[in-house]
């Protein structure tokens, strides 16, 4: 039986991941912080993982978690993960992102070297790109959070040159119902969740131009794990491949209500429902990023099960069903 140690596991891609190993037949350990009401989605599967205390800013926690959990794989999904936040606290999102993965590899390298270690990077390294993004394409990144994760990247092959097996999946944006309140795909379909009550309320957004590679977290999961199980480490670039705005978004959310309220009132046009904040506009907005996953299709057989609408679908009804509860 393998055992897997996952930092963040009380997010959206932990919780997932989790679920995901313990099909697998995995033992899971998961780091958290012991922040209050963050253990939601891992209600579920609570009494087959065990949670250790950790912080990634904290070396002896990190270690006493490793040693605990002794782990064949190390996934890294915590982090501080918010664009915004990353212009407000630069220093702090530096020390998470980039400090806290440096620690993790040192414990690895001085303990257990023969550990596995996953890297969460993110598309936000390659900035703004003409076309798709492999794992060839430079990066350019526009943020202190993309500054961040790239440097985090590059300590991947740093450490993959002192015999370190570790690679970084480089996933484009992944959403599910459990994503971050704070994340605009959550902030339209909790306000949907509102609208389909009868709320008339206009919601606030910045660049509704703005165009991602969506894609559903569950599926990105199944990603990681597999790159681990490779001969050779390797990094991989998953997503897609298709890009939709801000605006599709909300139009394909609109689709999703008519089709719950069967004729019963709801929006006509996005004009209706959003208004343009000009203070959530973003600084170094990133326009459009879009994956070329062919690599991740050629060698780990892996391509996404759920398309655009369906995420739309299942991420609005999951809102709607919350807000009813």
């Amino acid at each position: 039986m393998k055992t897997a140690l996952i930092t963040g596991i009380s997010g959206q891609d932990g919780s997932y991941l989790a679920e995901h190993l313990l099909g697998l037949g995995y033992r899971v350990y998961g780091v958290v912080r012991r922040e209050p009401g963050a253990m939601r989605w891992l209600a579920p599967i609570a009494d087959q993982i065990e949670l250790l205390y950790g912080d990634l800013r904290d070396t002896t926690s990190l270690e006493v978690a490793f040693q605990k959990a002794w782990p064949d794989e190390v996934y890294n999904l915590a982090g501080q993960v918010f664009v915004p936040t990353s212009w407000e606290l630069p220093e702090q999102t530096f020390d998470i992102n980039v400090g806290g993965f440096a620690r993790l590899l040192k414990i690895v390298e001085g303990l257990k070297p023969d550990t596995r270690v996953y890297q969460a990077s993110s598309s936000e390294m390659f900035g703004n790109v003409d076309g798709r993004c492999d794992e060839t394409t430079p990066f350019n990144p526009t943020s202190p959070y993309g500054v961040s994760k790239m440097a985090a990247h590059r300590l991947c092959e740093v450490y993959r040159r002192r015999g370190i097996y570790v690679v970084g999946g480089i996933l484009f944006n992944h959403e599910s119902p459990r994503r971050g309140a704070e994340m605009v795909t959550r902030k339209i379909t909790k306000a949907a969740a509102a609208w389909q009550r009868g709320d008339r309320s206009k919601l606030k957004l910045g660049n509704v131009g703005a165009r991602r590679d969506w894609g559903f977290a569950g599926d990105y999961v199944k990603a990681m794990r597999t790159m681990l199980q490779q001969p050779a480490p390797k990094d991989y670039v998953i997503g897609t491949g298709e890009s939709h705005s801000v605006a599709d978004f909300v139009a394909q959310v609109l689709v999703e209500l008519r089709a719950l309220n069967a004729g019963r009132f709801t929006f006509s046009t996005i004009d209706e429902c959003v208004e343009i904040d000009p203070h959530l506009l973003r600084s170094g907005e990133i326009l459009d990023l879009r994956a070329d996953a062919t690599r991740a299709l050629h060698e780990l057989a892996w391509k996404p099960e759920v398309d655009f609408p369906e995420l739309v679908r299942m991420m609005v009804r999951a809102e709607v069903e919350a807000l009813r509860q």
